[in-house]
C-alpha cells in the first residue's frame, strides 16, 4: 500500500499547483474579541478565506494554549477544518526537551489527537534533543521546522558566532538520510535576515525554509528570493498578524491580504 504524501510534499506540491509559498499564521489573540465564540468563529473564518492562497497554515499554540481547554477543541477544529480544505497544518511551539519529556511532546503534537503535520523545534537543549521529534516526523509522514536563525532582533544574543551555522549543519546531515526531493527536517529562518537567506539556502540543500517576518515584522516579498530553488520552491514565507488582522477583524481584509502577499512572492520569483 503506498503511503499518503508527506508534509514537504504536500506543500510542494500546493506552490507547484496553486503558485502559492505563503504559510498563514493564526494567532487568535482573545482580548480582541467579544468572547472565545467570537474568536472561534472568526478564526475559522479566516482560515477557510485564506486557504486558497495558502501552502499551509501555521497555528501558534500559545495563542489556543492561552485559552485553557476550549483552545484545545478549537486547534482540533482548526487542524481539522484545515485537512478538509486541503492544507497542510503546521504547528509552531518551538517544543524541545530531554529523554522523556521530548518523546511526549512528540507524541503529542506529531502523532495524538490534536497533532499538526509538521512542528517547530528548539535545538538549543542539544542536538540529541531533536531525535524523538525526527522519528515521530518520519513516522508519521510528517515534518519538523528546527530552529536556525530567528527572526526577533534579540536572536542575535544567543544565535551569532557561528551557533546557527553548527545548527544548519544538523538540519542538514539529518536530511541527508533521507530521499525524497525535500527531507522531512526543515528550518525556521527569519525572513527578517535576508542577507543570510544565501548561504543557509546553501548549507540546507534538502531542507524546507519556514521564513516568518513577512509584513509585520518588516520583511517583504522580494527580499527573500534566495532562500528559494529555481522554479519557488524549497521555502515558505510565513505572515500572521499582518493576515488574521490585516484590518481590524475584517474576514475580507484577511483574504485580500493573503491574496497581496501570494502574489507579491510569486512576482519577486518571476
Amino acid at each position: 500500500m503506498t503511503p499518503p504524501p508527506t508534509f514537504a510534499a504536500l506543500v510542494t506540491d500546493r506552490t507547484r499547483r496553486l503558485g502559492t509559498r505563503l504559510c498563514v499564521g493564526l494567532d487568535p489573540r482573545l482580548s480582541l474579541y467579544r468572547d472565545p465564540a467570537h474568536l472561534r468563529g472568526h478564526t475559522l473564518d479566516v482560515l477557510e478565506a485564506t486557504a486558497p492562497y495558502a501552502a499551509c497554515v501555521k497555528p501558534q499554540l500559545a495563542f489556543f494554549e492561552a485559552l485553557g481547554l476550549p483552545g484545545f477543541t478549537l486547534l482540533e477544529e482548526v487542524c481539522a477544518a484545515a485537512r478538509t480544505l486541503g492544507l497542510p497544518v503546521l504547528l509552531d511551539g518551538k517544543r524541545g526537551d530531554i529523554g522523556s519529556t521530548a518523546e511526549a511532546y512528540a507524541q503529542g503534537w506529531l502523532a495524538g489527537g490534536h497533532a499538526g503535520d509538521a512542528l517547530t523545534v528548539n535545538p538549543f537543549l542539544g542536538f540529541g534533543t531533536l531525535t524523538p521529534f525526527v522519528e515521530a516526523a518520519r513516522a508519521n509522514g510528517g515534518a519538523v521546522f528546527v530552529l536556525v536563525k530567528t527572526s526577533n532582533p534579540d536572536q542575535a544574543d544567543l544565535q551569532g558566532g557561528g551557533l546557527s551555522e553548527r545548527v544548519a549543519a544538523e538540519v542538514a546531515r539529518l536530511g541527508a538520510e533521507e530521499e525524497g526531493e525535500y527531507a522531512s527536517v526543515g528550518a525556521v529562518v527569519g525572513a527578517t535576515h535576508p542577507g543570510d537567506l544565501a548561504a543557509f539556502r546553501t548549507a540546507m540543500p534538502r531542507a524546507l525554509l519556514l521564513l516568518p517576518g513577512l509584513g509585520a515584522q518588516g520583511a517583504a516579498a522580494a527580499d527573500l528570493t534566495p532562500a528559494f530553488h529555481p522554479g519557488g520552491t524549497g521555502a515558505l514565507a510565513s505572515a500572521s498578524r499582518a493576515v488574521q488582522y490585516a484590518q481590524g477583524l475584517s474576514v475580507v481584509a484577511s483574504r485580500d491580504a493573503a491574496q497581496r502577499l501570494r502574489n507579491e512572492l510569486n512576482a519577486a520569483l518571476t
